[in-house]
């Protein structure tokens, strides 16, 4: 089987709608599907990934979202013979799907909490957990929702993990401080400063610098003025490792807070934007995360605060390490692969 991913990745945007498509297509790949992806905008490192990775790459020149991107997608999945078309970007409307359908292409849609407003697809994928079926009232009636935890994409390295359990600690001691690919909004430098204003010694801080960060070297200055020792990490390609050797992460919402609750981090999660605010907010009731807000709205002083209160106590650091494996088993990934390799059946 064939499957044609659509996604893109910038500084400005991110990188997370094509790295969660890379977990799905290898996921595919595993159970002998070949992958492709067509991209309007890419950075130089998640475009070397995917050619590690063996995914074919095609270049969009049309805007994306436009009806002109949605042509040119279905002109290289028949030209391909790509059995699905998978989308995943905010960009990706009811309109721009209904192009892809007109032309006869079994869609899947990967979604947050209803961002494209209205659905024409075969499916729609929302991982994020406690997501309502009524979020997705405005789509096709062959429409099949796929939603909750029970599917968040992992990368397959994540599933070498699936039997490993977190030792107890009684201290939280080892920080690691990771904001996605590209991290457009420095929240990195934000997490430093928090530390440092916290007055926690003896830490041992990891700092992982996306492959698309453009602030590596205001990084790098902090880091060597800091009185806690840290280990700058560029483009990691082994999470799974820096995730185990970390009592704390401290993130941003996105593919890597799924990832740490699957490695049993206690997790503090800014949030860019009010979709990514809703997911923390709601981890955050169910005590599996700490919401450190945007970024802008929080002090560091109240990051420091609320650092000096997890890691001083057994109790919060052990509750918040323990509850992420059940929610994210890590076979997600396997799910979706199975019902798009037509190995699971779904009604609508």
């Amino acid at each position: 089987m064939n499957l044609l991913f659509r996604a893109d990745a910038s500084v400005p945007t991110g990188t997370g709608h094509v790295m969660r498509c890379l977990a799905l297509a290898q996921a595919c790949q595993d159970a002998g599907g070949q992958t492709m992806f067509a991209t309007a905008e890419m950075t130089p490192s998640i475009e070397a990934r995917l050619a590690d990775e063996k995914c074919e790459q095609f270049s969009l020149t049309a805007r994306p979202g436009s009806r002109a991107d949605a042509s040119g997608t279905v002109g290289l999945a028949q030209r391909h013979r790509a059995d699905w078309i998978v989308v995943d970007g905010y960009q990706f409307d009811g309109d721009y799907q209904r192009g892809l359908k007109a032309a006869g292409c079994k869609v899947l849609v990967v979604d947050d909490l209803g961002r494209a407003g209205s659905y024409c697809a075969d499916l729609v994928l929302d991982q994020n957990p406690h997501v309502p079926a009524s979020t997705y009232t405005e789509r096709s009636p062959s429409a099949t929702l796929l939603l909750g935890a029970r599917y968040i994409l992992l990368r397959r390295e994540f599933g070498e993990w699936a039997e490993w359990q977190r030792p107890v600690w009684s201290s939280a001691r080892k920080i690691l401080i990771s904001m996605g690919g590209s991290d457009p909004d420095n929240l990195t430098a934000h997490a430093l400063r928090a530390l440092e204003s916290s007055g926690i010694a003896n830490l041992e801080i990891t700092v992982v610098v996306g492959g698309s960060n453009p602030h590596e070297a205001q990084l790098r200055r902090a880091a060597e003025g800091s009185r806690n020792p840290i280990r700058l990490v560029h483009d990691a390609g082994r999470m799974p490792e820096i995730l185990a050797n970390a009592d704390v992460a401290m993130i941003a919402a996105g593919g890597t807070l799924w990832e740490a609750l699957f490695m049993q981090c206690a997790v503090f999660s800014y949030a860019r934007g009010s979709v990514q605010r809703t997911v923390v907010d709601g981890l955050e009731r169910d005590g599996l995360v700490v919401c450190l807000g945007d970024g802008t709205e929080t002090a560091e002083e109240i990051a420091g605060k609320a650092l000096r209160q997890v890691l001083g106590s057994e109790e919060w650091s052990e509750r918040l390490s323990t509850g992420g494996r059940t929610l994210v088993d890590g076979r997600g990934s396997k799910r979706v692969a199975d019902i798009l390799l037509g190995r699971e059946i779904l009604s609508a």
